[in-house]
């Protein structure tokens, strides 16, 4: 057995004293970024999967590691964005590694539509919602555009008729985040696909779409005092 990555028994051990939340966490990873800065793409990458498989807990910490690492993001491949992913089995992952990893890699043209349609086609359910959920990034303040809504509709197109939770909430969050950018866009392939389309989706995507907000609350009418 290979002596354990004495940088990742320091991440584990500070994150089991850390507080259980997002900040916790993030706080924990910036502090090792600043020690990791200098150190070549490999051991970045070695460092993260090795936090994978240690602390699978630590998903969140391994992939902003590596997205935060300027040389590693700038030349990360396909495959290894893939092993990356390998192993997830809960939203949360999924989402951290969607968010974090392969969206970025996927509008950096590191991973390539082929791939993430692959993904979208997948008979694992966190690969299918690991593709739509790639798509957010794309839609995010800085890079949305025609092509990043183009790939959106894409994928949606591959999944809309997926009935599985995890992908259909997924799905709305992916029409929802290229609203925000091209409503025209996302109004058409609601009106294309209605008949394909969960009725959850349907609802919370008009809903953004004409409120802005995926769940609006409806007033309560106010008594008549008068």
């Amino acid at each position: 057995m290979e002596d354990p990555n004495p940088v990742v028994e320091r991440i584990v051990a500070a994150l089991r004293h850390a507080p259980a939340n997002t900040a916790g966490m993030r706080a924990v990873r910036k502090r090792f970024s600043k020690e990791l800065a200098e150190v070549d793409r490999g051991a970045v990458l070695t460092a993260a999967q090795e936090l994978i498989e240690r602390a699978p807990f630590a998903r969140f910490v391994a992939y902003e590691i590596v997205r935060f690492h300027l040389a590693t993001m700038q030349s990360i491949s396909e495959e290894e964005v893939e092993n990356l992913g390998q192993g997830m089995k809960e939203w949360g992952d999924v989402d951290s590694f969607a968010c974090l990893l392969a969206g970025p890699a996927w509008f950096a043209e590191r991973v390539s539509d082929k791939t993430v349609r692959r993904w979208a086609q997948s008979p694992d359910r966190w690969r299918r919602r690991a593709a739509l959920v790639s798509t957010v990034p794309l839609n995010s303040a800085g890079w949305a555009g025609a092509k990043s809504v183009k790939r959106t509709l894409a994928i949606c197109r591959l999944v809309m008729s997926d009935r599985d939770d995890m992908v259909v909430k997924a799905l709305s969050w992916a029409l929802r985040a290229a609203a925000k950018h091209d409503p025209d866009s996302v109004r058409a392939f609601l009106n294309d696909h209605e008949k394909k389309l969960a009725a959850r989706v349907m609802r919370e995507v008009q809903n953004k779409l004409t409120t802005g907000l995926k769940n609006p609350r409806r007033l309560e009418a106010l008594p008549n005092v008068f």
